[in-house]
């Protein structure tokens, strides 16, 4: 896939998990979410550092700063502002095509740019959906960000579960939509999100 085209996909997650940021009730933070060992403030914590402040830092070829791994990003009542704002920043640094050559250190090992921004374009896709399906929102994507969703998914699952990152696949019809298939090829039930 052409990086304009990852870009494109790429603003169009944000957007929406600033949508979905949005709609989250303070009151909802601390119940508890289909993640295993997280509840909803700690699934958004995870979504808001890696989707903005690590998207952001992977551009740039900067590791993220200790503090924001336990940093509480819901803790003030206009984080989803802060969030939205992030994910704009985060997007334009990826606008200029240079930065999807070579490599990205991850501080144990590199990755291609291009193949690193698509995995956060899963995270901040999958993630979304997360806090959507907690919130009793749904979390929308066109039939090509699914696809490159389910690409990622399918390419990287097993490094996913290694890590406790994915569970295994739900059984879906492969005809499904792409969307949902990508879901379930993540340990996720997309029936949740209905």
């Amino acid at each position: 896939m052409k990086y304009d085209e990852t870009h494109r996909y790429m603003s169009e997650c944000a957007a929406e998990a600033a949508r979905v940021a949005r709609g989250v009730p303070a009151a909802a933070l601390d119940q508890p979410t289909h993640c295993a060992d997280w509840d909803l403030r700690a699934l958004v914590n995870h979504w808001v550092l890696y989707t903005s402040h690590g998207l952001e830092h992977r551009a740039r070829r900067e590791q993220l700063p200790e503090e924001l791994l336990t940093r509480d990003f819901t803790a003030g009542a206009r984080w989803a502002e802060a969030y939205a704002g992030r994910l704009d920043r985060a997007v334009a640094a990826w606008a200029d095509p240079a930065v999807w050559e070579g490599e990205v250190d991850l501080g144990g090992g590199s990755l291609p740019a291009a193949e690193l921004a698509g995995m956060i374009v899963k995270e901040t896709a999958v993630h979304g959906w997360d806090v959507a399906v907690c919130t009793g929102q749904t979390f929308h994507v066109s039939d090509g960000a699914a696809r490159l969703v389910l690409d990622v998914i399918e390419r990287h699952g097993d490094l996913y579960r290694r890590y406790d990152g994915f569970a295994a696949p739900v059984p879906f019809p492969p005809d499904a939509p792409l969307f949902p298939r990508a879901l379930a090829a993540s340990g996720r039930d997309p029936r949740l999100g209905v």
